[in-house]
Protein backbone atom coordinates (compact mmCIF):
# COMPACT_ATOMS: atom_id res chain seq x y z
CA UNK A 1 0.00 0.00 0.00
CA UNK A 2 1.43 3.25 -1.22
CA UNK A 3 2.11 6.01 1.53
CA UNK A 4 -1.72 8.38 1.85
CA UNK A 5 -0.39 12.16 2.06
CA UNK A 6 -4.06 13.74 0.85
CA UNK A 7 -7.41 12.86 0.61
CA UNK A 8 -7.08 12.72 -3.05
CA UNK A 9 -4.77 9.30 -2.42
CA UNK A 10 -7.50 7.62 -0.80
CA UNK A 11 -8.76 4.75 -3.64
CA UNK A 12 -12.15 4.56 -1.41
CA UNK A 13 -12.69 8.11 -2.05
CA UNK A 14 -11.79 8.10 -5.79
CA UNK A 15 -14.18 5.16 -6.57
CA UNK A 16 -16.74 6.96 -4.19
CA UNK A 17 -16.42 10.12 -6.78
CA UNK A 18 -16.95 8.04 -9.52
CA UNK A 19 -19.57 6.24 -8.23
CA UNK A 20 -21.09 9.29 -7.71
CA UNK A 21 -20.89 10.68 -11.17
CA UNK A 22 -21.96 7.72 -12.61
CA UNK A 23 -25.46 7.93 -10.18
CA UNK A 24 -26.14 11.37 -11.46
CA UNK A 25 -25.01 10.76 -15.26
CA UNK A 26 -28.07 7.44 -15.08
CA UNK A 27 -30.24 9.47 -13.16
CA UNK A 28 -30.35 12.80 -15.45
CA UNK A 29 -31.65 10.23 -18.29
CA UNK A 30 -33.76 7.95 -16.67
CA UNK A 31 -34.73 9.27 -13.50
CA UNK A 32 -36.13 12.60 -14.96
CA UNK A 33 -39.54 12.69 -13.54
CA UNK A 34 -39.61 10.77 -10.35
CA UNK A 35 -37.56 13.84 -8.44
CA UNK A 36 -37.89 12.06 -5.53
CA UNK A 37 -36.73 9.08 -5.78
CA UNK A 38 -33.59 10.64 -8.20
CA UNK A 39 -32.39 13.16 -5.40
CA UNK A 40 -32.47 9.99 -2.93
CA UNK A 41 -30.52 8.08 -4.80
CA UNK A 42 -27.94 10.97 -5.28
CA UNK A 43 -27.79 12.00 -1.43
CA UNK A 44 -26.32 8.80 -1.09
CA UNK A 45 -24.33 8.54 -3.48
CA UNK A 46 -23.25 11.83 -2.51
CA UNK A 47 -22.71 11.22 1.44
CA UNK A 48 -20.43 8.35 1.32
CA UNK A 49 -17.88 10.48 -0.50
CA UNK A 50 -18.74 13.02 1.45
CA UNK A 51 -18.24 10.99 4.43
CA UNK A 52 -15.14 9.84 3.95
CA UNK A 53 -13.75 13.18 3.25
CA UNK A 54 -14.92 14.69 6.35
CA UNK A 55 -13.51 11.77 8.58
CA UNK A 56 -10.33 12.01 7.00
CA UNK A 57 -10.16 15.89 7.63
CA UNK A 58 -11.17 15.28 10.97
CA UNK A 59 -7.71 14.16 12.22
CA UNK A 60 -8.12 11.11 14.47
CA UNK A 61 -8.33 7.81 13.88
CA UNK A 62 -11.98 7.18 16.10
CA UNK A 63 -13.56 9.86 13.81
CA UNK A 64 -12.22 8.78 10.69
CA UNK A 65 -13.20 5.51 11.48
CA UNK A 66 -16.82 6.98 12.55
CA UNK A 67 -17.03 8.38 9.33
CA UNK A 68 -16.24 5.69 7.61
CA UNK A 69 -19.26 4.12 9.20
CA UNK A 70 -21.02 6.33 7.82
CA UNK A 71 -19.91 6.10 4.74
CA UNK A 72 -21.00 2.66 4.71
CA UNK A 73 -24.57 2.87 5.19
CA UNK A 74 -24.69 5.36 2.55
CA UNK A 75 -23.69 2.90 0.32
CA UNK A 76 -25.97 0.36 1.92
CA UNK A 77 -28.97 2.83 1.49
CA UNK A 78 -27.86 3.47 -1.99
CA UNK A 79 -27.47 -0.72 -3.24
CA UNK A 80 -31.11 -0.65 -1.51
CA UNK A 81 -32.25 2.00 -4.03
CA UNK A 82 -30.36 0.26 -7.19
CA UNK A 83 -32.61 -3.02 -6.31
CA UNK A 84 -36.04 -0.81 -6.19
CA UNK A 85 -34.84 0.99 -9.26
CA UNK A 86 -33.84 -2.28 -11.07
CA UNK A 87 -37.44 -4.31 -9.49
CA UNK A 88 -39.43 -1.06 -10.98
CA UNK A 89 -37.64 -1.18 -14.11
CA UNK A 90 -36.01 2.44 -13.63
CA UNK A 91 -32.61 1.03 -14.71
CA UNK A 92 -31.59 -2.00 -16.87
CA UNK A 93 -30.45 -5.24 -14.64
CA UNK A 94 -27.27 -4.75 -16.64
CA UNK A 95 -26.68 -1.07 -15.00
CA UNK A 96 -28.00 -2.23 -11.60
CA UNK A 97 -25.00 -5.10 -11.48
CA UNK A 98 -22.37 -2.71 -12.51
CA UNK A 99 -23.67 0.04 -10.07
CA UNK A 100 -23.94 -2.34 -7.09
CA UNK A 101 -20.61 -4.02 -7.59
CA UNK A 102 -18.98 -0.53 -7.68
CA UNK A 103 -20.89 -0.29 -4.18
CA UNK A 104 -19.75 -3.48 -2.78
CA UNK A 105 -16.40 -2.70 -4.03
CA UNK A 106 -16.08 0.44 -2.07
CA UNK A 107 -17.80 -1.48 0.71
CA UNK A 108 -14.79 -3.33 1.25
CA UNK A 109 -12.55 -0.77 0.75
CA UNK A 110 -14.29 0.87 3.84
CA UNK A 111 -14.35 -2.37 5.54
CA UNK A 112 -10.47 -2.87 5.25
CA UNK A 113 -9.68 0.85 5.91
CA UNK A 114 -11.72 0.25 9.42
CA UNK A 115 -9.62 -3.02 10.10
CA UNK A 116 -6.90 -0.97 9.64
CA UNK A 117 -7.47 1.82 12.01
CA UNK A 118 -9.17 -0.08 14.81
CA UNK A 119 -5.59 -2.04 14.70
CA UNK A 120 -3.00 0.46 13.69
CA UNK A 121 -0.98 1.54 16.86
CA UNK A 122 -0.48 5.44 15.88
CA UNK A 123 -3.83 6.60 16.67
CA UNK A 124 -3.54 9.68 14.58
CA UNK A 125 -4.37 13.12 15.91
CA UNK A 126 -7.14 15.39 16.40
CA UNK A 127 -7.13 19.23 15.65
CA UNK A 128 -7.77 21.48 17.88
Amino acid sequence: MSKIEKLEDLIMWQKAIDLSVEIYTLTNAQLLKDFSFRDQIRRAAVSAASNIAEGYGRGGNAEFNNFLSIAKGSLYELKTQLIIASRIDYISLAEFEHLNNEAEEIVKLIAGMMNYLQNSPLKGHKKK
